[in-house]
């Protein structure tokens, strides 16, 4: 049986200092039958912070958005790309309804972009019991206070540095919350989902530059499919799916 938004809303809000990371942190009271639905982890700092494939999310103490929230997903668990895809486009419609001027857009599979700058990104782990799928930790980070970015990240940004305006972290935290509840409560069909991320894709229709361990590669961003693949077109007419981790994108 779906759970109610209001029983969502209603479940706690756990505020840290410092943690190692906040999908950890939400792992282990998973683990120790101490969590429950719409329970939220939100963090000043994260010493170990996530990213996708392994790779680390730096984020400076106290100006960065650092969350993980807990849901049981009605999916089945051949449906995880809809799932993530759901997760993205409620995110991306908070964020685009911050601020008027910002052109959001969802770079695949969930980098969150704001003026073609990344400024945040999901990850989402899932929780298995058997083949029943129990839980996911959607974790999220987002620089919101920053007014520098690392001259190593070139293509990174924050809020602030993209309108001049101030945001309260924990303001974007419930923002955020809400409206990823909102969106798994609404029952929209998978085509209406799919078609929302594919508004939002970046660089649709765009050349784009990828690469792997072997080469470098060119081609013209189409579309996401519902198996969650990256379909793009060739110089030479033909169409390519890709899964995640199978083409790394280059920014140029």
């Amino acid at each position: 049986m779906a759970l109610s938004l209001q029983y969502l809303l209603d479940a706690p809000i756990i505020e840290l200092d410092s943690i190692d990371s906040t999908n950890n942190y939400a792992m282990r009271l998973v683990d120790a039958d101490t969590a429950q639905p719409g329970l939220t982890i939100v963090a000043r700092e994260q010493t170990h912070g996530k990213g996708q494939r392994g790779r680390k999310w730096q984020d400076d103490v106290g100006q960065s958005l650092l969350m993980s929230v807990l849901v049981v997903p009605e999916y089945s668990l051949d449906r995880q790309s809809l799932f993530n895809m759901r997760v993205a486009v409620a995110i991306a419609d908070t964020i685009l309804h911050l601020y008027e001027g910002w052109d959001v857009r969802i770079k695949w599979p969930n980098d969150i972009i704001i003026n073609d700058k990344k400024a945040g990104g999901v990850l989402i782990e899932n929780i298995l019991r058997g083949s029943n799928w129990v839980y996911s930790i959607i974790g999220f980070g987002l620089n919101v206070q920053q007014e520098n970015m690392p001259i190593d990240l070139p293509y990174s940004t924050s809020l602030k540095i993209e309108c001049g305006k101030q945001f309260g972290v924990m303001d974007m935290c419930k923002q955020v919350r809400v409206e990823i509840f909102k969106n798994f409560s609404t029952r929209q069909t998978d085509e209406v989902v799919l078609q929302k991320y594919n508004d939002y894709l970046y660089r649709i229709g765009q050349v784009q530059r990828f690469y792997n361990d072997n080469k470098e590669w060119e081609g013209v961003i189409d579309s996401v499919t519902m198996a969650g693949d990256l379909q793009v077109l060739l110089a030479g007419g033909e169409r390519i799916s890709y899964q995640h981790g199978v083409a790394n994108w280059k920014w140029e």
